[in-house]
């Protein structure tokens, strides 16, 4: 038996695209007898908890800065638990573990999941490179999501011979299976409407959908929580179009799949590098739905193909987003169209099954 323990911030119940991918990996891989695979992240209150049949590790932490939990829990535990297990699998950006790993190398063998490059915080990012670097040097392979990111990431240049993209999935007939009353119920009391879905973040371009829906015959849903929400609900009210912009908190796996259902299109606009791949666009695709994303050199223009599943614009550019919702939201034909690509492309390349069967071989081959 292997045993496996994956490094991050943060683990259900919070919700967030890294934190997905954590849980099906821990969740998918322990129903396997080959693997016994554990978390070690950080919360508020710390403690051992099994969510699951996943054996949770969380340090309780004192504090954040500039999105990173800080914890000297942390560093105790990840100094107790690194020689317990054949394998760590640290999941980037997280600068704290790899101070950790620094501080306390490790006999295990490092995989790194590298989900996206530090991009806000560049100013902090020059003093945790260097062990940034530590980590990636001594990773057997980095597991990305796309072909785009190891092309354009200024880090992943310098390892790319190590590096082996595995698609991020979904189970398609999870998003299949839909009971449609609930989402004629949903059409019925949002109408026809465009749909956002994710965390509340600086890097989410929200601000840029809600202008354009000045000039769109549509409602807005916003589905997502964080630090833009009051930001965003302000901005709304000051465009005078509260009436059309509806906020609604994280919704549970099942709800969600209806509201994917039930709207027009999914639009998921935005403005940096941050947003290395998009898991919501493939949740969108794989309920049959057209979707708008930005072209950051990522992910995201590679799991939506412009004028194929959807529409690629230019981040910021409020002109191209109106344009491209407008087409869809007015060419019933197109919308189809672009849905059934969208489904097709998610059944070949974005498979749950395959990405946890690419990540085993990963392990084993280790």
């Amino acid at each position: 038996m292997k045993k496996i323990l994956q490094i991050n911030k943060f683990y259900y119940p919070k919700i967030g695209g890294v934190e997905r991918i954590v849980r099906q990996i821990g969740e998918e891989l322990n129903k396997d007898s080959d693997f016994l695979v554990d978390v070690l992240c950080c919360a508020k209150k710390g403690g051992i908890e099994k969510i699951n049949q996943v054996k949770v590790w969380r340090a309780k932490t004192f504090g954040n800065f500039l999105g990173m939990p800080l914890s000297l829990n942390f560093l105790n535990l990840f100094k107790k638990l690194r020689n317990n297990y054949q394998i760590l699998d640290f999941h980037q950006p997280f600068p704290l573990a790899d101070f950790a790993l620094f501080l306390f190398p490790a006999r295990a063998k490092i995989v790194v999941h590298y989900h996206s490059d530090i991009v806000r915080q560049r100013f902090f990012s020059v003093f945790v490179k260097p062990f940034i670097f530590n980590t990636l040097k001594k990773a057997e392979k980095i597991i990305v999501s796309n072909p785009n990111l190891v092309k354009t990431s200024p880090i992943l240049k310098n390892f790319q011979e190590k590096c082996v993209v595995i698609p991020f999935g979904v189970e398609v007939s999870k998003f299949q299976n839909v009971d449609m009353e609930e989402v004629e119920k949903i059409r019925k009391k949002y109408g026809k409407f465009v749909l956002f879905v994710g965390r509340l973040s600086y890097y989410k371009g929200v601000e840029y959908l809600i202008r354009v829906m000045r000039d769109i015959s549509a409602n807005l849903v916003i589905i997502g929580e964080g630090q833009e929400g009051d930001r965003l609900k302000d901005l709304a009210r000051k465009l005078k179009i509260n009436d059309k912009v509806f906020f609604l908190p994280f919704q549970p796996e099942e709800k969600l799949i209806q509201f994917y259902h039930a709207c027009s299109v999914f639009v998921l606009p935005s403005i940096y590098r941050s947003e290395a791949f998009g898991i919501v666009l493939i949740e969108a695709m794989a309920c049959g739905k057209p979707v708008i994303s930005t072209e950051l050199g990522t992910g995201t223009s590679w799991v939506n193909q412009n004028k194929k599943t959807g529409s690629v614009v230019k981040p910021k550019d409020a002109v191209g987003l109106k344009r491209a919702i407008k087409e869809i939201l007015g060419n019933q034909k197109i919308r189809q169209e672009y849905g059934r690509n969208a489904l097709q492309r998610v059944k070949e390349f974005f498979s749950l099954k395959v990405m946890i069967a690419k990540t085993k071989e990963i392990y084993r081959a280790l």
